[in-house]
């Protein structure tokens, strides 16, 4: 079996025998040998990984492949110009396959995108073993938030999981809606201040900035024990630095991304580029500050004035892990925990504007179940109430369908394998996106590409929205890898949810305007979602 090496080593071999067998001098070192050999080996690089390997070589011809590609680019042109999955859908519908479709990406870089419940449960559950994180992204993350939970692989990561389990079990989550609802509370309180005082004609706010700042609040809080007081301190350095961590990603940083790969998959993070100096930077900040924080917790700890259960005490408790294994666990719950659901909520609040007959319907389920807000005599709120709205559930599953906030998944095939009958080299890049399986009208029906949250209200839909499979809602994944907080985002969604319906009527500042997502890791709206407010009194 051809690989991409094998191809290019046979390559590099012909060259230097020929530069040798052709030169009028004898083979000496010197600095134009050097440079000469290394041009020709650069041109030889890219010939055999850009052009030969993909056309002749590959032992993935017999896979159906989308139309379009690029000789030298694959389908990137498409991914860009169609972000948050919405190429990959396309094929999906366009392409006829049997459940793996390939691929390509800038520098005709290969993939495979698994499509059918069976083929995503081998990867998942069956075989997951075969597959880990890809070596570029692990270490493009490691560098964001060090080697915690969500980096950690085979029995480590199996390890771990089972330390933090309980402070994600479902009796301990329930004792944090009251903090989900507070500061849910807290953050309507701030919309209603920075719209009054806002000086745009018309009067505007971007959900972005208030939904990033308050899931960090929530993190902390219910992971730490700690508040960091951000809703109310808009320019607060912990939220500007944990937005450098996970910044914006251009179609530079992408090609940057993809070519480097071809050379080394750690090279990326190594590129003197802005996108790299503002990681970073963030980095170094958010890594300070979670070094405080433990400090100031294994003080308390000492003194006995610990409270609920959190994360970190959990990993505290435990006593195997080093301190800087601890600050890895506390980056990475940190920077990574909040912002899915703020991606998230950012999206309900998109949806809710787009089709207002959804929100007034919510909002009068809202109201008519759940206690008044406010800041001054705060009424507790329990997981009971809150689980007891059908309608604000069915919303919030049905916006985490169409909008999964983590789009594409990859995992690099740590040994040979095989998928669906299909030999799988070492090093192979697969592929599973949830923005695709969530829409696939074979799991979800002819109307699987619409925005209807009635298919999650029907008797035994509460939980799989109709589905055809397990493996339709793809959002949180599956198997031993699937989001360990993934009942914790949802309960903390749905409260933030309530509370901003509860209290305000919203429409979009551009209601003509397309959502447009992000290039990224995440499926962030690009503009923050841009709202006009108006405060519905009574409640």
């Amino acid at each position: 079996m051809f690989s991409r090496f094998a191809v290019w080593t046979g390559l590099s071999f012909g060259l230097i025998v020929l530069i040798f067998f052709f030169s009028t001098h004898s083979f000496q070192p010197s600095v134009l040998s050097f440079i000469v050999l290394s041009l020709f080996l650069s041109i030889d690089l890219v010939v055999s990984h850009v052009i030969l390997y993909p056309i002749f070589f590959t032992p993935f011809k017999h896979i159906p492949t989308p139309p379009g590609r690029s000789i030298w680019n694959g389908h990137f042109a498409q991914f860009t110009n169609e972000p948050g999955g919405l190429a990959a859908r396309r094929w999906m519908l366009e392409v006829p396959n049997s459940g793996l479709l390939r691929f390509y990406l800038a520098g005709n870089t290969e993939r495979i995108m698994v499509l059918s419940p069976k083929a995503i449960a081998e990867v998942l559950v069956s075989k997951y073993d075969d597959y880990e994180r890809q070596t570029q992204m692990k270490d493009v993350m490691e560098k964001k938030i060090g080697h915690g939970l969500i980096l950690a692989e085979g029995d480590r990561h199996r390890h771990q999981r089972k330390v933090f389990k309980p402070a994600f079990s479902f009796r301990h989550i329930k004792g944090l809606y009251q903090i989900f609802w507070s500061k849910g509370v807290e953050m309507t309180k701030a919309m209603e201040k920075d719209f009054e005082t806002s000086r745009k004609d018309p009067k505007a706010i971007r959900i972005a900035d208030l939904a990033q700042r308050t899931t960090l609040d929530i993190i902390g809080l219910a992971g730490m024990g700690y508040d960091f007081s951000s809703i109310q301190n808009p320019t607060g350095r912990l939220s500007i630095e944990c937005g450098k961590i996970f910044p914006p990603v251009s179609k530079f940083t992408l090609f940057a991304q993809f070519f480097s790969s071809l050379i080394s998959p750690r090279l990326f993070t190594r590129l003197p580029i802005k996108h790299n100096r503002d990681v970073q930077e963030g980095g170094r900040y958010v890594r300070n500050f979670c070094e405080r924080l433990l400090h100031d917790k294994q003080q308390k700890i000492e003194k006995k004035e610990t409270g609920h259960i959190d994360i970190i005490s959990v990993a505290m408790e435990n006593g195997e892990f080093t301190n800087r294994e601890l600050v890895d666990q506390i980056m990475t719950f940190l920077a990574a925990g909040h912002q899915s659901t703020s991606a998230a909520f950012q999206l309900v609040v998109y949806v809710l504007c787009k089709y207002p007959e959804i929100q007034t319907r919510l909002r009068e389920e809202i109201r008519s179940s759940l206690p008044s807000i406010s800041l001054d005599s705060p009424v507790p709120i329990s997981a009971s109430l809150i689980d007891s709205l059908p309608y604000l559930h069915a919303v919030c599953n049905e916006t985490l369908r169409f909008y999964p906030p983590l789009p594409f998944l990859q995992r690099e095939a740590v040994r040979d394998t095989v998928l669906l009958d299909t030999f799988i080299p070492k090093g192979t890049i697969i592929s599973i996106s949830p923005a695709v399986t969530n829409h696939d009208p074979e799991l979800w029906g002819p109307d699987a590409g619409i925005f209807n949250p009635e298919r999650w209200m029907g008797p035994g839909n509460a939980n799989s929205g109709g589905a055809t499979s397990n493996y339709a809602f793809l959002t949180f994944f599956h198997g031993p890898r699937s989001c360990i907080g993934a009942a914790f985002g949802q309960a903390e969604l749905a409260c933030l949810v309530a509370v901003t319906v509860g209290r305000f009527e919203m429409e979009l500042l551009d209601p003509g305007k397309e959502l447009r997502i992000k290039h990224g890791p995440l499926g962030v709206p690009e503009d923050g979602v841009v709202v006009k407010l108006k405060i519905v009194e009574g409640w």
